[in-house]
């Protein structure tokens, strides 16, 4: 069965802009901000200090013996400081951090909050109902650079925008701090002015709704709003931790809801942005975009008039890919790592290169010497892409976009003879950590992905190449229509491994009793791997030092060399015994 919070993020995802979310003072609670009763108790022990009294053990009953009346927020307010501007300075100390409070992260937007500003960023809320007095959730949508709009009184929801035509309204049901118009006791929950009944009737009648951190049990007023809508057009999910209280579990029936069961605010929202910009980011582009990439990228290539509009293409698609690849969805500290994790972080890859690819293959099969260079440095900057830190699987998959580049590059020089452009490609350095150059070539093979470590990928567990295998198959499903079918596209690709290795093999030959490239799908392809080398090995003998496997130095810088690297190679190969 899939998780309630599985099925939010799909329905979410696939219908933008449909929830609204309403929040309770559970989502500010790990904030250290409190709530309307907390600090209407405060103000009665301030009443009762102004008066020399002891209001403990039990400051509401004091204050109802003392007056007469049940404690009220707007009229202790007005008791402890009689200014607007004492107010105002005295509620400030209630909800914005002093020094030390922001040192310890006190009193600053929640994960909750943060996470809520993203899918308000992403365009997958647009309507916040809030029960809390505070400004966190603000805060948290101006540092993703949102102006919301801001609906706290009647007055307002006047002169307010319609809901369509705003990026993000915030409805604060019982007020803003600021202004001592705030709703608070049992009576002033028990009703709202008619302009929020009109508001809150059409937020419940026309989203879906995210409910967290509200409790349902003195909110009257927006209990009734709640079971006012007519209509279920969305779901309503309602998070919580325990079961929930009667009046709760009284909406949620009302609205055919979904309870998600979760530990607290700020897993339950991190865990939903987290999952919805996963799935954005397998959401590849729209096949018409990449074919008009495609036919803008043939369009320079014919005149080198082009030339800068090619390299602005170029880098255009990486910058692309390397944003879409830099969200939570691809946090290399995750320690969840599984068949499907991995699988579905390699799908993201897969989705945000797809036009790259593309672009690649016909680059590879039609680009002179100087139309190849743009391809050589971007290849360096995406295999260049690692954090320093993290899960060693979630490291080495980073360079899966940068073999997806070369793959399909080198496999369209192939199938067009264009091996001029695979050694300019492939000629490029990387400068590591440890700051010895190596070849660009050695982070585009597929094996370093981590070797054999895709296995854990559903369906691959006994396989020799998982990655290879793998990638085959997607990059295919992308050029595939050019090629022959299906065996004529992986003769093509095992041709490409096998000068990858080769190419890496000619920095091999010069340490002292050392060779080793990165096994491909040619170690168990027997028969594509002979029928590859006959070629070599047939141009080196017919042409000699013109064989274009040396004029490149792909193979050797002559044919001594090239002989020697593949004596080497098919001896390296005879160790792997994959079959």
């Amino acid at each position: 069965m899939i998780d309630p919070i599985n099925s939010l993020a799909f329905s979410m995802q696939a219908n933008k802009g449909v929830y609204a979310v309403l929040v309770g003072s559970g989502v500010s609670r790990a904030a250290q901000i409190p709530t309307g009763w907390d600090i209407t108790i405060e103000l009665v022990r301030k009443a009762a200090a102004l008066q020399n009294a002891n209001c403990e053990p039990d400051p509401a009953a004091w204050y109802r013996e003392a007056t007469g009346n049940s404690p009220d927020y707007s009229v202790l307010l007005d008791t402890v400081a009689k200014t607007p501007a004492e107010r105002q300075q005295l509620l400030r100390a209630y909800f914005e951090p002093t020094e030390s409070e922001r040192e310890e992260g006190a009193k600053s937007p929640t994960k909750a909050h943060r996470a809520i500003a993203r899918l308000v960023k992403l365009g997958y809320v647009r309507v916040v109902i809030t029960t809390n007095f505070d400004r966190l959730l603000e805060v948290a949508l101006h540092d993703e650079g949102i102006q919301p709009t801001l609906l706290s009184t009647a007055d307002q929801i006047a002169g307010a925008m319609p809901l369509v035509h705003t990026a993000c309204t915030v409805i604060k049901v019982h007020g803003d701090y600021l202004d001592t118009r705030i709703l608070n006791t049992p009576a002033e929950l028990a009703t709202y002015p008619e302009a929020f009944n009109r508001l809150l009737d059409r937020v419940f009648d026309e989203f879906g709704l995210v409910v967290s951190g509200w409790s349902a049990d003195w909110d009257e007023a927006l209990r009734a709003s709640v079971i006012r809508a007519p209509n279920r057009r969305f779901s309503t999910y309602w998070s919580t931790r325990s079961d929930p209280n009667a009046k709760a579990a009284d909406l949620i029936a009302r609205r055919a809801g979904i309870v998600v069961r979760s530990p607290d605010a700020d897993t339950f929202f991190t865990s939903l942005a987290e999952q919805v910009q996963a799935l954005e980011d397998f959401a590849a582009p729209h096949p018409l975009s990449s074919a008009a990439a495609v036919s803008a990228l043939k369009r320079y290539l014919s005149e080198p008039k082009y030339r800068i509009s090619l390299n602005d293409l170029i880098r255009r698609e990486v910058d692309a890919v390397l944003l879409a690849t830099s969200g939570p969805a691809f946090d290399v500290n995750s320690r969840a790592i599984t068949g499907e994790t991995a699988l579905a972080r390699v799908k993201g890859y897969e989705a945000a290169a797809q036009t790259l690819v593309q672009l690649a293959y016909h680059a590879g099969y039609w680009s002179d010497g100087t139309q190849a260079k743009p391809w050589a440095r971007e290849l360096v900057r995406l295999a260049n892409v690692r954090e320093a830190n993290g899960m060693k699987f979630w490291l080495d998959l980073q360079h899966y976009p940068a073999a997806l580049l070369a793959y399909s590059f080198g496999v369209g020089a192939i199938h067009s003879g264009n091996l001029d452009a695979l050694r300019i490609l492939l000629d490029g350095r990387i400068r590591r950590r440890s700051y010895e150059e190596q070849p660009v070539a050695n982070m585009a093979s597929l094996w370093s992905l981590g070797g054999q470590a895709l296995q854990r990928l559903p369906g691959r567990e006994r396989e020799y190449t998982p990655a290879q295998n793998h990638a085959m198959q997607f990059l295919f499903g992308q050029v595939g229509r050019t090629f022959d079918g299906q065996e004529d596209f992986d003769l093509h690709f095992d041709q490409f491994e096998v000068l990858l290795a080769l190419s890496i093999g000619t920095h091999e030959l010069g340490e002292s009793g050392r060779y080793w490239v990165p096994p491909g799908a040619w170690g168990w392809r027997r028969d594509n791997c002979q029928q590859v080398l006959a070629k070599i090995r047939s141009s080196l003998s017919m042409l000699g030092a013109e064989s274009p496997y040396v004029t490149t130095g792909l193979v050797g810088k002559d044919v001594a060399t090239a002989e020697q690297n593949l004596t080497k190679f098919e001896e390296f190969k005879g160790h792997l015994r994959w079959w």
